[in-house]
């Protein structure tokens, strides 16, 4: 008997969750989109607690905390993410899932965010939409030519010591993070949803396999 595929949640209030729904099922996950706590709607699902992981796609960062709030999404989801739930957060995922938040001249920003990856994130960092840009990168513990698209992307400023860096890019004079791990958290300034590279998607579930694997 085979095993039952992976049941991964990604966040669909607004942004790229389409494409990554569509990148976690080419790697066998089943995927429920969420837009509230509690969604009897979907058979597979009866809350954020019975996922094994969830995704908070790229999109406007600023409109997605509020809506989180709104929707009494926010708290439930910190909850998950302190519980050991692996979280992965692409672009405006990422930027909801760090600390501190800060705009493109480098003051703080109060909007609604997770805050549970130690980290400083810095919106719109390479400049407006004009100025997006693709790449492969060495990202550590997944490959040496991962695809990368980067559109109105932020960029990691500082970590804390708990927080691993996985890639990082040439900003200016510095070399900077575009991709961390934390425990069960993954975030990346990039969108990997958005290419056929299916590498990073993959290296998540197996965070979720072993979150699983603790849960049984």
């Amino acid at each position: 008997m085979s095993a039952r595929p992976l049941c991964v949640g990604v966040l669909a209030l607004q942004g790229a969750f389409r494409e990554h729904r569509k990148a976690l099922e080419a790697c066998g996950a089943e995927v429920v989109e969420i837009r509230r706590p509690l969604d009897a709607s979907d058979s597979r699902f009866k809350g954020l607690g019975k996922l094994d992981g969830m995704v908070l796609p790229g999109g406007e960062s600023t409109t997605m905390g509020k809506l989180l709030q709104d929707w009494d999404l926010l708290a439930a989801l910190v909850n998950c993410g302190r519980a050991g739930m692996p979280l992965f957060g692409t672009c405006a995922g990422l930027i909801l899932l760090c600390r501190e938040i800060e705009g493109p001249d480098g003051e703080l920003l109060a909007q609604p965010r997770l805050g549970l990856l130690d980290a400083r994130a810095r919106r719109n960092a390479f400049g407006r939409q004009l100025d997006s840009f693709e790449t492969r990168l060495d990202v550590k513990g997944v490959a040496s030519d991962v695809e990368a698209v980067f559109i109105r992307a932020p960029l990691i400023v500082s970590t804390g010591p708990e927080v691993e860096v996985l890639a990082e890019v040439q900003a200016g004079t510095e070399k900077r993070a575009v991709a961390v791990r934390q425990g069960n958290l993954l975030a990346a300034s990039f969108h990997p949803e958005l290419t056929g590279d299916l590498r990073l998607h993959e290296s998540f579930l197996g965070y979720c396999r072993r979150w699983r694997g603790r849960k049984a």
